[in-house]
């Protein structure tokens, strides 16, 4: 975002590539949040707001290199939402978080986190990668973000957000499944299948506080992994390449020991069974390898793919080596096809069918009620079908006379 003052005091902006396709209103709590709502609306519907000289609306999609007109005034200091003060870290935490680094972009910072490390703090936990972060913080810069996460014995690339547009374009392509990731996992047995799909919904497990999941057939959300067997040592142990299709919480912990191959050093989900005897490390052996993301146009060396594989963790390579399996039968390609990304038009189109759909799921009761209560509302007596029965006529005597 630029700003250029005006002789009159209206302020003129030029949105930036970090806040390209954002919502207007969304752009003033990111960029002047001294400006509340109410004021953004007021301005909007009084024709304040200009982008490139047109009447915009709160709603209205912005587009980098737009210029956005805005009136003075408008401050509201109770409400300014004040910026985060990064945290002082010690030489040696900021090392730390510097050897992490494997990739860095004008959007992105990617780690290879270590096992061992939590992705973020808990109640018991004050060491982790998001602590870290404020290594990254120069200047005035936002400070980086996590848009995914890595279990704390699960290492492997790790995508951190350098700005907030980023965060959020990244965190739309995980939630999207257009991000592909492959991990490397060493399992105890060989698989009977030497690839496929492991199609189990996954529930969090009653009495463990939600600390372990499991299968659920009924209640569980929808979980999908495909895999494939790289190399094999006897029948003792297997390499295998995951692709987490879904994204549930230990998803390819629970899947792979539910069909009777926990992941090596997996005590959690497959119990003593998931430790080998020998020079096999009791760490657990799972590996985010590769990550495939499209990466937001922001300046010069960003936007197209971000391709980035991590290096195995020194016990992971050496259990490798004690089993005879060899890093370079395998590139981690994902076993999936890339999902195209949908243009904005078919975004559009896709939303009027959802609200469409959405409409007509909401008609159905009511007209099942209405058909409902037509069908008890007893039907008058008479000759006519639904027609009220005519006054008999008087006979006789009593015959009204003529008018």
């Amino acid at each position: 975002m630029t700003a250029a003052p005006t002789n009159d005091n209206v302020r003129q902006f030029t949105v930036g590539p970090d806040d390209d396709g954002i919502r207007l209103d969304r752009w003033f709590k990111r960029n002047l949040p001294q400006v509340g709502f109410a004021t953004v609306s007021r301005w909007a519907r009084t024709g304040q707001i200009r982008v490139d000289g047109k009447r915009a609306k709160p709603e209205d999609r912005l587009t980098a290199g737009q210029v956005l007109r805005v009136p003075p005034g408008g401050e509201e200091p109770a409400r300014e939402a004040a910026k985060p003060r990064a945290r002082p870290l010690s030489p040696e935490q900021i090392a730390e978080a510097r050897e992490m680094v494997i990739r860095e972009t004008p959007t992105a910072i990617v780690l290879n986190k270590p096992p061992g490390l939590a992705t973020q703090g808990g109640s018991k936990t004050t060491k982790h990668v998001d602590g870290l972060l404020d290594a990254f913080v120069e200047g005035n810069a936002p400070r980086p973000r996590l848009v995914h996460r890595l279990d704390k014995d699960t290492s492997g690339v790790l995508l951190i957000a350098r700005t907030p547009g980023s965060a959020a374009s990244f965190s739309k392509r995980f939630a999207s499944r257009s991000a592909r990731k492959v991990y490397w996992a060493l399992v105890v047995g060989v698989p009977q299948l030497a690839e496929g799909v492991i199609d189990a919904p996954l529930g969090k497990q009653p009495g463990t506080g939600g600390e372990k999941m499991h299968i659920d057939e009924e209640n569980g959300a929808a979980a999908k992994t495909r895999y494939r067997v790289v190399d094999r040592a006897g029948q003792r142990a297997a390499w295998v390449e995951l692709e987490p299709l879904t994204g549930r919480t230990h998803q390819l912990r629970v899947h792979m020991a539910a069909i009777g191959h926990p992941i090596v050093g997996d005590g959690k989900y497959g119990g003593q069974d998931a430790f080998l005897t020998g020079a096999v490390s009791r760490k657990m052996h799972l590996h985010a390898r590769r990550l495939i993301i499209t990466e937001p146009k922001a300046g010069e060396g960003s936007g197209g793919k971000l391709d980035v594989t991590a290096e195995l963790p020194p016990h992971f390579a050496a259990s490798m080596e004690v089993l005879g399996f060899d890093p370079a039968l395998s590139d981690a390609a994902p076993l999936r096809e890339e999902v195209p990304e949908k243009t904005p038009e078919e975004k559009k189109q896709a939303a009027r069918r959802h609200f469409k759909q959405a409409r007509k799921e909401e008609r159905a009761p009511r007209r099942a009620r209405g058909s409902a209560n037509a069908k008890a509302k007893p039907k008058p007596k008479g000759k006519g079908k639904g027609k009220p029965a005519r006054p008999a006529k008087p006979k006789g005597p009593g015959k009204s006379p003529r008018r």
